[in-house]
């Protein structure tokens, strides 16, 4: 079958009444899931897996990508207008995007996100269509050491997010780094930094202490403020709906276009997904602008980034599913346990046995790209209102959606406990003038890291020049090395020459 023919068959599909209104429907929940604190975008596929239940094959992958899609859109509401990532992709949101929502730029900072999402997702579902085998292949080899060095590559960024602190920036980096290494050792199961605790067996639950570091330590740090300047604070809530302008969009189209071939990369990489491709373009994004000291502060490019980055990643998790059977993520494998039930042959004959399968997918990421950027506007506008609330009422109400979610990832006080602690954490590292992006940095990236570098330090026979030997790994960790010292070796030159 034709790539003509799947893109014909795949909206004939969509033309079904019941078809499209449960796909209206899904965005709709995906993007309220993924707006929800602690809800991830794995956790949102999960919840709507009952509703597939009494639907045929087709209807019910269609359901199933369109709230995958969706939910990862949804994040970025809450990590712009409260500083909580909805899901873990969207925490590079919130370094950009809630500065801007605090200067009165929440309708701006919406309008980019949503617009980057739906061009990224749109990249991916059309390089899926058109390029799922190769693709495929590609993905294949890759090996655990070059998937480690595509990591190492995102904990580069580290020197660039505060130029003036490098130093407090790296010690906060490592200090994630260690934060990431509490639990069992994943190659020998051995216990580590968990003082006995059997709660921390399984290591620290990235939510909870992404909803810790950035909304409890922010709601602690507002309430510190003396009565003045919070009262200050609440009369000057009025939230500014004013989107993005052409000039903007057209100034960004490079970030874009860079962002959606990156992400759709990192999304066919099996274990990567949209978490890694988010701060990954976040950071080569750093490296490639101009002007890096002014991501963090509030602009539009690191909110593009994270969100091209991240749904773009989507498109491609499904590549790997579709044409060989393995998830590209987490979200990816509930619904291959979903498809199987169904009946649906995953692998390299599902283009000549199932193509509809194929058509039916890419349409319904088209469809969804589009249509949630105006589910997801209404649905941003309902919680934007809440920033109109006085910060006496909005402080205990984000701390307890803050609760809420952290309970809600694995059903555990435990995860409610880490929460706080990590609010407080964040409160003083904030109040040393520590970065604690730097530190979620180090958190998130480092269990991918040490996954990958022990299976290939395995693989390898223990011997580092065998490890990175292959040309991708070798040249991206070179890559990786001279940007990490680039910034420090700039300025000691900058230094002599004065």
């Amino acid at each position: 079958m034709t790539t003509w023919e799947l893109f014909t068959n795949g909206f004939s599909v969509l033309l079904d009444p019941y078809t499209f209104l449960m796909v209206v429907f899904a965005i709709v929940v995906g993007t309220i899931f993924g707006a929800l604190p602690g809800v991830s975008a794995t956790m949102a596929v999960a919840l709507g897996l009952p509703f597939t239940y009494s639907m045929q094959p087709i209807p019910a992958i269609v359901f199933l990508v369109a709230v995958y899609c969706s939910s990862i859109t949804g994040g970025s509401i809450t990590a712009i207008l409260f500083k909580i990532p909805g899901v873990p992709s969207s925490a590079p949101t919130t370094f950009d995007g809630y500065p801007m929502a605090q200067r009165g730029e929440a309708g701006k900072a919406l309008g980019i996100a949503l617009g980057s999402s739906a061009i990224g997702g749109l990249v991916s579902a059309l390089a899926m269509l058109t390029l799922s085998p190769q693709l495929t292949q590609a993905a294949l080899s890759f090996s655990p050491s070059d998937i480690f060095a595509i990591t190492f590559m995102g904990l580069s960024i580290l020197t660039c997010l505060d130029s003036k602190n490098i130093l407090r920036t790296l010690i906060s980096g490592l200090l994630g780094l260690l934060l990431a290494c509490v639990g069992q050792d994943p190659m020998y199961a051995v216990q580590r930094l968990t003082f006995g605790s059997g709660e921390l067996i399984a290591g620290l639950e990235m939510i909870p202490v992404l909803i810790g570091i950035f909304a409890v330590t922010e709601v602690l740090k507002q309430t510190a403020k003396k009565r003045e300047a919070l009262q200050s604070d609440d009369t000057n809530a009025s939230v500014n709906t004013k989107m993005p302008t052409w000039r903007e969009w057209w100034g960004i189209k490079w970030l874009l276009a860079r962002c959606s071939v990156i992400g759709t990369i990192i999304g066919i990489l099996p274990g990567a997904g949209a978490t890694i491709a988010s701060f990954l373009c976040y950071s080569t994004e750093t490296k490639l602008s101009k002007h890096p000291e002014k991501f963090g502060t509030g602009i539009i490019d690191g909110v593009a980034a994270s969100e091209t980055a991240n749904n773009a990643a989507t498109g491609g998790a499904m590549v790997p599913l579709l044409s060989l059977g393995i998830p590209g993520g987490n979200a990816a494998a509930v619904m291959m346990s979903a498809l199987v039930l169904k009946g649906v042959q995953l692998g390299p004959l599902l283009l000549v046995n199932q193509p509809q399968y194929l058509s039916a997918t890419f349409a319904s990421m088209v469809v969804t790209n589009i249509l949630m950027v105006f589910v997801a506007i209404g649905i941003a506008k309902v919680f934007a209102q809440i920033l109109a609330v006085p910060y006496s009422y909005l402080g205990p109400i984000i701390i307890m959606l803050a609760i809420i979610g952290s309970y809600a990832t694995n059903m555990s006080i435990a995860d409610v406990k880490i929460m706080a602690i990590a609010g407080v954490i964040g409160l003083v590292i904030s109040a040393c003038h520590f970065n604690s992006a730097a530190l979620i940095l180090g958190l998130v990236l480092g269990v991918i890291c040490e996954g990958n570098f022990s299976r290939a330090y395995t693989i390898s026979r223990a011997n580092l020049m065998n490890m990175f030997a292959r040309p991708v790994a070798g040249t991206l960790m070179v890559v990786s090395i001279v940007l990490l010292l680039w910034p420090v070796v700039s300025q000691l030159f900058r230094k002599k020459e004065a």
